[in-house]
């Protein structure tokens, strides 16, 4: 059974290489999880050991299969934890993912199934993260930053990256939650700024959280 400390490293490089497999640099590994460099290079060859990680001397560290499995499996548990309390529980969405930090690493792989099949089996959570299915398989859509869009452009909002609780009750308050439609009505030239319009809502947001939010075609084919 691995630790929570293996766990939240192999969540942390999973969160940096993706699914294209970039290598992590140990600097990208200590930022995300707020410890020094030195404790980064121990673990990573503990898991190296464990065949958990490839690691390159000056290139950086993926995640092996068995690595990845791993990760997925509490990225499952976190994701499906957080659906959990926003739709039984009725947490708000800015409250889960701290939640669900805590609750990833103590749940069973039965609960978990449990959960899963009275949810429904759903395929993303509240803020519209994939959740991997036990297998380890992710559903994927094609979305663009919405900082991509152009004047005019009606979408659908479908994924929102930055998920610290300030941002998220903003985000709340002005509509803009997965699965609301927007249409774009102008655009600052001079700094990105974009005015949308959500549920007949005139609202603005800055060029820097359009960019953290993912959108799709809103336009019904």
């Amino acid at each position: 059974m691995p630790t929570i400390s293996v766990e939240n490293y192999l969540k942390a490089i999973y969160s940096y290489q993706g699914e294209k497999g970039h290598r992590v640099k140990t600097k990208e590994i200590a930022e995300e999880l707020n410890v020094s460099l030195p404790s980064v290079s121990g673990m990573i060859k503990s898991l190296a050991q464990d065949r958990l990680v490839d690691y390159e001397p000056y290139r950086g560290v993926i995640l092996t299969e068995e690595g990845r499995r791993m990760a997925l499996r509490v990225i499952r548990n976190h994701r499906l934890i957080e659906v959990f309390l926003v739709q039984t529980l009725g947490y708000p969405w800015d409250e889960v993912h701290a939640e669900a930090e805590r609750l990833e690493h103590a749940v069973s792989d039965k609960l978990v199934e449990r959960i899963d099949s009275f949810l429904g089996s759903p395929r993303f959570d509240p803020h519209g993260d994939p959740i991997p299915t036990a297998s380890g398989e992710l559903h994927r859509r094609e979305m663009m930053n919405l900082n991509d869009a152009k004047e005019g452009m009606v979408l659908k909002v479908e994924r929102v990256l930055d998920q610290t609780p300030e941002v998220l009750r903003y985000l709340d308050r002005i509509g803009l939650r997965p699965g609301a439609s927007l249409e774009v009505k102008e655009i600052l030239s001079f700094d990105g700024q974009m005015f949308l319009s959500v549920n007949g809502d005139e609202v603005t947001i800055s060029e820097s959280l359009a960019g953290k939010m993912l959108v799709t075609d809103g336009i019904e084919h």
